[in-house]
C-alpha cells in the first residue's frame, strides 16, 4: 500500500512510474523480424499533416511519405526516451502477429550509433481512429454487437503477442485502433515487455492506473509479483465494459479518477458489472475478464471460446462495428 499512498494526490489517469521498476539484468531476446526502409529512413522523408495523439513516450502525427504519397502515422520521441526502443523491439518482434499494428520504417536518431532509440516510428495509419475517439464522436455507448467485433479481434491480437511472451501492459480504448471495415488492432508498446520467461518477476508499475488489475495497482499486496498475461485481460475488461456504459466503468460517471478514488475501486471495491439489461453472454464474458484474483481470471484462449464471442456472427458484428465508424465519419462533417 505504500505505492498507493505516495500518489493518492495525483489527478491523472496515465502513471508512468519506471523508476519503481525491480527489473531483471537484460538477457538475450528473440531475433526480431526485418523491418524494410529502416536504415535509410530521415524524418524528412515524411509530411506532418495532424496531431493524432499522445501515446507512451510520443507524439503521433498523421503524416504522409513525400515520395509516393502514402498516408501513415509517425510516432516521434523525445531524445533518449526508453520506451523508443521498447517498442520497437515489440513491433519487430510482432511483425506478422494479427490485430497488431504495423510498424513501416524505423527512423534512426543521430545518435543512433551509440545505442540511443529511435527518432521516430512510422506505423499503419487506422483511419478510423480509437475506440476512445470513437465514443467520443458517437455521443453514446456502444452495443453488444460490435463490442463482440472489439473484443474477438483484440483478443485474437493479445493470444499473438502472448504466444510471442510480450505483454502489453496498457491496454485501454485509446489504444485500441480502427479501420473503416471495423478492423481492430493494439497500439502503443510503450509500456510493453518482452518477458525472458513465461512469469517475469519483473513488476514494473507502468501504463494507465484506471485500467490496472488489482495486482499491478497493488502490487505490495501480491509480493511484488504478478501474472502480466491475466493482468492484460483484466485491462480488457475494463475497456470493453466502458465501450458498453459509454463512461470509465469502476468510477460513477463524472467523479474525478484521482489517485485514492482509483485505489478504493480497483483494489477494495466490487468488480464493476453490466447493467441488468444486458444479455447473460456479455455479463458473464466482463465477469470472466474483472474477476479480482488473477487465478481465477479467464484466460486469453479460454475467452476466445466464450459463447460472447465464439457464437456470433463474426462478419456480422465486424460489419455492426464498421457501421459505427461510418457514422462517426458522418458526424465530422
Amino acid at each position: 500500500m505504500a505505492l498507493v499512498r505516495q500518489r493518492r494526490q495525483l489527478s491523472h489517469l496515465t502513471l508512468p512510474l519506471d523508476h519503481f521498476a525491480l527489473c531483471l539484468p537484460p538477457q538475450p531476446q528473440p531475433q526480431p523480424a526485418a523491418v524494410p526502409s529502416t536504415s535509410d529512413s530521415r524524418l524528412s522523408d515524411y509530411e506532418r499533416v495532424s496531431v493524432l495523439g499522445h501515446g507512451n513516450g510520443g507524439t503521433v502525427y498523421k503524416a504522409r511519405l513525400r515520395r509516393s504519397g502514402q498516408p501513415l502515422a509517425l510516432k516521434l520521441f523525445a531524445a533518449g526516451d526508453p520506451s523508443a526502443a521498447r517498442e520497437t523491439e515489440i513491433l519487430m518482434l510482432a511483425a506478422d502477429a494479427p490485430h497488431v499494428v504495423r510498424l513501416h520504417a524505423v527512423v534512426p536518431s543521430a545518435s543512433a550509433a551509440a545505442g540511443e532509440g529511435p527518432a521516430a516510428l512510422a506505423l499503419e495509419l487506422m483511419a478510423g481512429g480509437s475506440l476512445a475517439g470513437l465514443l467520443r464522436r458517437l455521443g453514446r455507448p456502444m452495443g453488444e454487437r460490435p463490442i463482440a467485433a472489439v473484443a474477438r479481434q483484440a483478443l485474437l491480437g493479445l493470444s499473438a503477442l502472448h504466444a510471442l511472451r510480450i505483454v502489453h501492459r496498457d491496454l485501454k480504448p485509446s489504444n485500441l485502433l480502427l479501420g473503416t471495415a471495423g478492423e481492430v488492432k493494439i497500439a502503443d508498446f510503450g509500456a510493453g515487455k518482452v518477458l525472458r520467461r513465461r512469469l517475469d518477476p519483473c513488476a514494473s508499475y507502468v501504463g494507465t492506473a484506471a485500467y490496472m488489475s488489482p495486482e499491478r495497482f497493488d502490487p505490495e499486496a501480491y509480493s511484488g509479483d504478478y501474472d502480466p498475461y491475466a493482468a492484460d485481460v483484466w485491462s480488457l475488461g475494463v475497456a470493453i465494459l466502458e465501450l458498453y456504459l459509454g463512461h470509465f466503468p469502476l468510477l460513477p460517471e463524472g467523479q474525478r479518477p484521482d489517485w485514492a478514488a482509483l485505489m478504493c475501486a480497483i483494489c477494495f471495491g466490487e468488480a464493476p458489472e453490466p447493467p441488468a439489461a444486458a444479455s447473460e453472454e456479455f455479463r458473464d464474458f466482463v465477469a470472466r475478464c474483472l474477476e479480482k484474483k488473477a487465478g481465477r481470471r479467464a484466460s486469453v484462449a479460454e475467452l476466445l471460446e466464450h459463447p460472447f464471442v465464439a457464437e456470433r456472427d463474426a462478419a456480422g458484428a465486424q460489419q455492426a462495428l464498421a457501421a459505427l465508424v461510418a457514422e462517426a465519419e458522418l458526424d465530422d462533417l
